[in-house]
């Protein structure tokens, strides 16, 4: 055998080795789902989406931002999609691992593709657009792009149900975890966003991401309305625990109790029910701030 057929034949080896050592096949640039398909989620999104898709009996894992629904609650955790565990996603011997972009670390994914398992990482920008373009693009990867068609259609027909706001109110996003966690959502924050959508303005909107809140900057904000995680405003003891917080009863919102909470995931989740909670979201801030 001469030396290029050596190669070649060297080189076929490999390739079916490569093959071979794959857990999840392609077929015509999608990932092909099968019998043998084992999915594990790094985020609350793509687990709706996939549920949304009908790949709910795929998922063996999920990040405890998976809330929704209800049954993946039971499926094992592996994190929270900022702090993962390759050791623990590898351990439920998926054959597909998918997340967010910003979500996912180069070493977390060196480690996953290490493990010879595929990984499918999108990014999601907080908009309806974002959201529309996600599920698009996990759709189509997964070879379901025509059921996600028809999910980006639900995202518009649910968000026509809003309500103009007469007055823009002004609203502030608190995230706690008990008193000593006390964070404001500033610009370019899926809660900013959502604020946006239906129809508020950011009270906080001075600064970007999130920022500790003081008695000082909650006085200055002086937001009409407070809106928040129901599991943020649980650690805190209710709404009355709320207005404990320095500054929270010298403002508007804190002064006529007017206090939002809605379920984190469905609020800044930005997948298939993003139309729903925009228009949730608007019916909430209409009727508190009319009333």
């Amino acid at each position: 055998m001469n030396k290029i057929a050596h190669h070649i034949t060297v080189c076929a080896y490999l390739l079916v080795l490569l093959c071979v050592s794959c857990k999840q096949t392609k077929q015509d640039n999608h990932i092909v789902i099968d019998s043998n398909t084992r999915i594990v989620s790094l985020s609350g999104t793509t687990t709706e989406v996939l549920c949304a898709l009908g790949l709910q009996d795929k998922i063996v894992g999920v990040d405890v931002t998976s809330t929704y629904p209800d049954a993946v609650k039971q499926l094992p955790k592996v994190g929270h999609n900022r702090n993962m565990s390759a050791e623990a996603i590898i351990a439920l011997k998926p054959t597909i691992v998918i997340g967010i972009q910003e979500n996912i670390k180069p070493q977390l994914a060196e480690q996953i593709q290490s493990a010879h398992v595929t990984l499918l990482s999108f990014p999601l920008q907080y908009s309806v657009a974002g959201a529309k373009e996600l599920i698009a693009h996990l759709a189509d990867t997964l070879g379901y792009a025509d059921k996600g068609v028809v999910l980006t259609k639900e995202i518009d027909s649910d968000e026509n149900a809003k309500i103009a706001q007469e007055k823009q109110p002004n609203v502030l996003f608190i995230y706690a975890r008990g008193a000593g966690t006390l964070m404001a959502a500033g610009n370019n924050t899926s809660a900013s966003s959502m604020i946006d959508l239906a129809g508020g303005k950011n009270a906080a909107n001075g600064f970007d991401d999130f920022k500790p809140i003081t008695a000082e900057s909650l006085v200055a904000a002086n937001p009409d309305v407070i809106l928040m995680f129901d599991s943020g405003l649980q650690s805190l003891g209710g709404v009355d625990g709320l207005l404990q917080i320095p500054g929270v009863a010298q403002t508007n919102a804190g002064k006529n109790k007017r206090v939002i909470e809605m379920d984190g995931q469905f609020l800044t989740g930005f997948g298939p029910r993003t139309g729903k909670a925009i228009a949730a979201l608007s019916k909430m801030l209409h009727e508190i701030s009319v009333h």
